[in-house]
């Protein structure tokens, strides 16, 4: 990675690499950094305050039933009471230090961002042509800057003038420079990021204090994250299942003897903290937010973690034909005369029409020319002029010589034949129709009014992309490729690629209408884009991923931004989603199951001196009432900290069927969750008679 040193102003002369900004956000640092965790247990004891801990019932009834067990031992000082106190408090800590965690993880990106945060000076445009030196923070939208090779671009704007080579490296993380230009959907620009040539007219389009860069940060701190729709409904069924469970536990005071009195309030309150759901219940927040880490690790920024439980759920992928399914450069191979014309004639004619055609296919004809006839690049001598490419015409080509070549799309090199006074022929047609069929771009070259043939231009599909379908098909995801090309094309490149359909000739209202066709059937949607073009459909979509080289439009309505600019992401994408809602199951799982085996652990061996019949159950053979209290509460606070890892890292995901997925999760965390408590429970157990402190 290229690095620059962004906190110089644009004047200095500051050595490049003094600042490594980007490397935190792509390389985010590991679970166990020393400097994250130092900070998340500072957080993790700020977070006992009753305004942190409401937000999440579950802990708030643990916290509240530290406090009283802390007032009892106090009053009626014992051991056990202490004990149960003090592990009653870890298991509140432990939850906190879960979210800390996560939210540390975060705030070190976003602080590595803010180090890309300059006070630089920006050249600002009067009215009457002159400029003024002005900080940045106080340019204002609209107004126009101009930005030199070496000047860090002050905020987010777009091109109006000029076309320049921009270091983005800061932001992407990619060392390549990238072109922007006006009029055009790469005219879009980045506060932070360095000009490195030829010279631009910027106007400003962000807020003060709303710049790209400032979303950033917000976004990746995890502390500033809000609970998504599917939290809110797991956050409510967990405070349920407390306030049932309540009752459940204050019956058992009339019903058992505890020490030669009646059961106390401190075990009662061990009881029902061991029977809540704490483990998933603590876990929670951390999920989520590790959801929305690890898309920032793969340079995806999701406005809100709705985006990334709807990527989980999406059952239809919108992909575009070009960069995503194919490798994007269509190249020149073949060529096939018409009208009594050879090969190398047309080859010819292609080529002088292709001499200022800088694209990746314009120059594909001119090395298949040369690979094919050793036709060499020519040095015309006389007069001339190139004909560029437009929208309009959607042909280019060269006058020279009196000659008047052309290169374009078949029906506009067909009319250009006829106003000409020549004719279009069949064979042409049916040459047309057969490279379009096997999933190619046909062009047409003529000479004036004689038209000389059709050049082949072919895309190919990327590699594994077939199979990558058919793993989404499998678990339920549609895919569509959406295309400009003709149907004829599309529909072999469809083939090919294997898609389950397409769209043809696509434009930004039959996209829409194809997103708000599927939703309509009940499906979440996902697709990329980055063209103003595509911001109505970004929009509509319930998983919109814009490319950061696209348009502000483009950003603004999509609900992900992709920093790469990596169509195929989305795929990426999907599965990222798809891991945050299995670990949250998963879990969740655990949690309950873990709930169930720890009372079946603990039940017999407190109430067996009261009800002798129980002791058929007492399979642990745990020390005594006491020791099993204990031990429950004790591995119920070490199980959070234990589960913190794969919380944050998530279950792994296998492209597998939702039934295969809810099997596997009730087999290894259902089952698991019931085993391990009996294991864990009477290790404890062990340990604690080992001390000689119970009798």
């Amino acid at each position: 990675m290229s690095n620059v040193n962004l906190a110089a102003p644009a004047s200095s002369d500051a050595h490049p690499g003094a600042l490594k900004g980007a490397s935190s956000l792509t390389q985010p640092r590991g679970l166990f950094d020393r400097e994250i965790l130092a900070q998340a247990a500072w957080d993790g004891l700020k977070k006992f305050s009753p305004r942190t801990q409401v937000r999440n019932p579950v802990m708030f009834v643990v916290l509240i039933g530290t406090v009283v067990t802390f007032l009892e031992s106090i009053a009626h000082p014992s051991l056990f009471d202490w004990l149960i106190t003090i592990w009653l408090a870890l298991t509140v800590f432990f939850a906190n230090f879960a979210e800390a965690v996560a939210e540390g993880r975060g705030k070190a990106q976003a602080d590595s961002l803010r180090r890309l945060r300059v006070e630089t000076e920006a050249r600002r445009l009067r009215p009457d042509g002159g400029e003024d030196r002005v900080v940045a923070a106080d340019l204002v939208r609209g107004d126009l800057v101009v930005c030199e090779a070496g000047d860090v671009i002050p905020s987010d704007g777009e091109i109006v003038e000029g076309v320049a080579s921009v270091d983005e490296s800061a932001i992407t993380g990619e060392s390549a420079p990238v072109i922007r230009e006006s009029g055009g959907d790469r005219s879009a620009v980045t506060g932070g990021t360095r000009v490195l040539s030829d010279r631009v007219v910027i106007r400003i389009t962000a807020e003060r204090g709303h710049t790209f860069l400032d979303r950033m940060i917000a976004l990746v701190e995890g502390a500033q994250r809000q609970k998504t729709p599917n939290e809110i409904a797991l956050t409510i069924l967990l405070a349920a299942l407390t306030i049932v469970f309540v009752p459940v536990v204050v019956v058992l005071q009339p019903f058992g003897t505890f020490s030669g009195g009646s059961v106390s309030v401190i075990v009662l309150i061990a009881l029902l903290v061991c029977l809540i759901p704490t483990t998933i219940g603590a876990l929670l927040s951390a999920i989520g937010i590790a959801g929305m880490d690890r898309l920032v690790q793969r340079n995806v920024l999701a406005m809100s973690g709705r985006a990334v439980e709807a990527a989980g759920d999406v059952q239809t992928l919108l992909l575009d034909k070009t960069g995503t399914i194919t490798l994007g450069n269509r190249m020149a191979s073949a060529f096939f005369p018409v009208g009594g014309h050879s090969e190398e004639e047309l080859a010819a004619a292609a080529q002088l029409a292709s001499l200022a055609d800088e694209t990746p296919e314009g120059r594909s004809i001119v090395i298949l020319a040369k690979e094919r006839f050793d036709i060499r690049d020519r040095d015309l001598g006389v007069e001339h002029n190139f004909v560029p490419f437009s929208a309009q015409t959607r042909m280019s080509g060269l006058d020279v010589d009196g000659r008047q070549i052309r290169k374009g799309a078949a029906e506009a090199v067909g009319r250009w034949v006829r106003e000409q006074g020549g004719q279009t022929s069949s064979e042409v047609d049916q040459i047309v129709e057969r490279v379009a069929r096997a999933g190619s771009t046909p062009l047409a070259v003529a000479d004036g009014p004689d038209l000389l043939g059709v050049i082949e231009l072919k895309d190919v599909v990327k590699e594994g992309i077939r199979e990558r379908f058919a793993e989404l098909r499998s678990i339920g995801i549609r895919t569509i490729m959406i295309t400009g090309d003709n149907p004829l094309t599309a529909a072999a490149i469809a083939q090919e690629a294997g898609v389950d359909d397409y769209l043809a000739e696509a434009t930004p209202e039959a996209k829409m209408n194809l997103i708000k066709a599927e939703q309509e059937g009940g499906k979440l949607v996902a697709m990329t884009g980055d063209g103003t073009n595509d911001a109505p459909a970004l929009a509509q979509a319930d998983v919109g991923v814009a490319m950061n080289t696209g348009t502000t439009a483009a950003k603004e309505a999509g609900n992900m931004v992709d920093l790469d600019s990596n169509p195929t992401k989305l795929i990426d994408i999907v599965e990222i989603g798809k891991q945050l809602l299995i670990t949250r199951g998963a879990l969740t799982t655990f949690s309950i199951a873990n709930d169930i085996a720890k009372y079946f652990a603990i039940i017999p061996a407190l109430f067996v001196a009261t009800y002798p019949q129980l002791r058929a159950l007492n399979i642990m053979h745990l020390h005594s009432p006491e020791t099993a209290v204990l031990s429950a509460v004790i591995f119920n606070a070490l199980v959070i900290i234990a589960l913190i890892p794969l919380a944050l890292r998530g279950v792994r995901f296998r492209l597998s069927s939702a039934s295969a997925i809810l099997r596997r999760n009730v087999l290894i965390y259902g089952v698991g969750g019931v085993i391990a408590p009996f294991i864990f429970i009477k290790l404890i157990d062990m340990i604690l008679t080992a001390t000689g402190a119970f009798k």
